[in-house]
């Protein structure tokens, strides 16, 4: 069911994708959900904050998906791990239609 205060329609995922601050070298954490507006994953080993801009690359079918966003919250789940969300800054036009095509077959 979709809360009614959000922008765009979610997808629940359980993939391991890779972020980074822009310039910056990879780490890798686990997507939990993605839409058209942004991603939502787990961090482990490393602090983000509010307002960071981080380059995230994940996978939407067999494309790779390489997108920039704005960290929007980050939450500590325990000692190590935080929760992330961010809002996609830029992301190929090509890469929103494949995140909607997800979308429109996931709520099919």
């Amino acid at each position: 069911m979709q809360d009614d205060r959000r922008k765009y329609s979610r997808i629940g995922t359980d993939q391991v994708i890779s972020f980074a601050p822009v310039e910056s070298r990879h780490q890798l954490g686990v997507s939990r959900n993605v839409s058209a507006g942004g991603i939502r994953f787990e961090a482990v080993g490393c602090e983000i904050d509010p307002d960071q801009v981080l380059r995230v690359t994940f996978n939407v079918y067999d494309q790779t998906v390489v997108a920039v966003g704005r960290v929007v919250w980050a939450t500590e789940v325990d000692a190590i791990t935080t929760d992330v969300g961010i809002e996609f800054i830029e992301i190929d036009p090509s890469a929103l239609r494949l995140l909607d095509e997800s979308m429109d077959a996931a709520l099919a």
